[in-house]
Parts: C-alpha cells; sequence; structure tokens
C-alpha cells in the first residue's frame, strides 16, 4: 500500500515532534520541518530508527519562496502531499508598552501568515488530486480568552479560526478538509519558559483547575490530528477543536 504524506510544520519539537511521531505510526511517510535544524533531523531519525518513514527540510514559514521550494520538492519525489499539519509557532511575552510594530509581526508573520502561506503551496496539488487535509494550529487563547502581554499571540491565533474556516468552505468542493485545533495548557518548552509562559511552577498549578486534573501533553494533541487527517474525520471540515482537558467549560 502506497503510503500518505504529511508535511508538519515546526516538527522537531514539542506538539510538532508528537504529531511526526503519531502520524509515522500510522504508516506516513512523515516530512519534518523548522526552523531548528538540530532538532528537526532529530526527530526524522527517531521516526526512522523505529521503522518508519522520514525526512526532514529546514523551512522558516516566514519565507514564501521556502515553503514554495520545499512543498515543490515533496510533490516531486513523493507525488502528493495528502496532509498538512501548519503547527510551527511562537508566543513571545511583550508588555503592550513594548509592543513595537517589528515585536507584533513577528509573531503574525509566523502564527498566522506561516500557516496561510505553507496552506496556499499545498492547495495547488490537492486541488489537482481532489484531496487533502490540513489541520492548524490555534489555541485556547484564539477561542476563548486573551492573554496578556500576549496581545499579538491572542489575535494570530484567533486569525488562525478565521482562516480555517474561510478556507474549509472556499476548498470543500475540491475534496479539501481543513480543521484546527486549540490547544489548552500543554506540557512543552514554550509552556516551560519562565521568559515567556508559565513556568515549570505555573503550569502544574494550573493542573488544579483543570477538570481532568493534569496538564496537557504533547500527544494529546497528535492524537486529534491524526484523526483530524483520517478518513474517520471525512465529513468535519471548518471545525476548530479544543484539547484543554475540560478547562474551558469547568473555569469559563
Amino acid at each position: 500500500m502506497d503510503r500518505k504524506t504529511v508535511l508538519i510544520t515546526g516538527g522537531g519539537i514539542g506538539i510538532g515532534r508528537a504529531t511526526a511521531m503519531c502520524f509515522a505510526k500510522a504508516g506516513y511517510h512523515v516530512v519534518v520541518t523548522d526552523v531548528l535544524e538540530t532538532e528537526g533531523r532529530d526527530a526524522a531519525a527517531k521516526i526512522k530508527a523505529d521503522g518508519g518513514e522520514a525526512e526532514f527540510h529546514k523551512l522558516d514559514v516566514r519565507s514564501t519562496n521556502e515553503v514554495e521550494a520545499v512543498i515543490a520538492r515533496i510533490e516531486k519525489t513523493h507525488g502528493a502531499l495528502n496532509v498538512v499539519v501548519a503547527n510551527a509557532g511562537i508566543a513571545h511575552k511583550v508588555p503592550l508598552a513594548e509592543l513595537s510594530d517589528e515585536k507584533w509581526q513577528h509573531t503574525i508573520d509566523i502564527d498566522l501568515t506561516g500557516v496561510f502561506r505553507t496552506v496556499r503551496a499545498a492547495v495547488p496539488g490537492m486541488r489537482r488530486r481532489g484531496s487533502g487535509a490540513v489541520v492548524a494550529l490555534s489555541s485556547i487563547m484564539g477561542v476563548a480568552y486573551g492573554w496578556d502581554e500576549h496581545i499579538h499571540y491572542s489575535a494570530a491565533k484567533t486569525g488562525v479560526v478565521g482562516l480555517v474556516r474561510g478556507l474549509a468552505v472556499e476548498l470543500a468542493r475540491d475534496g479539501i478538509r481543513v480543521n484546527g485545533i486549540a490547544p489548552g495548557y500543554i506540557r512543552t518548552a514554550q509552556a516551560l519558559s519562565v521568559q515567556h509562559s508559565l513556568g515549570p511552577a505555573g503550569l502544574e498549578a494550573a493542573a488544579k483547575f483543570i477538570p481532568i486534573g493534569r496538564v496537557g501533553e504533547p500527544e494529546d494533541i497528535a492524537d486529534v490530528a491524526l484523526f483530524l487527517a483520517s478518513d474517520g474525520a471525512r465529513y468535519i471540515t471548518g471545525q476548530v477543536v479544543v484539547v484543554d482537558g475540560g478547562l474551558l467549560v469547568g473555569r469559563y
């Protein structure tokens, strides 16, 4: 059976890495992309060591040329790009008084426009084949409430929700489904950063008011991404699935 191919942006660490491992176990050929070359190569190597198929491409989603070149290379080599998981993102803590145009644009360019660039480049091939699936990463900070000193992040992640909805409608008749995931508190390097997020102590404190009783793990998000890309989700498009252990319904 021919393997399907998935491209994952930001696949070297955190949710992206877990998603790469998850798709590999499901039999996909996994294209790991990241600006973090060492981590990205390590993720691809781990998949291959475990008997899966993977490759790494260094990719900065801020560059249209890089995005288009990588996707063209994948389609030339593998014939089809079946799934895109647009995961690359940053969340830098910057108070409003210090939020320059440059700092604002840096986050928007990666977290929102990076998703757009990646999907735009992948769609022509998917349209020719009449099938495809896109999963884009938003956040609970993009679907339910703001995050102080992270307004650029909240704005970008809210933008992803609108992007998912618009793309889903425009691409549905081409056989392409577009959905999103809004993670809650997940144990990643980002969340564990004292400088930019909750830090280890804050993350553990958050677990006390999450109904399921723990913070999420990257694998909790990866499994949902795999489902949304699968035939099991064949009648789902334009949705952003909140994966937060019950945080929003239990606290807000």
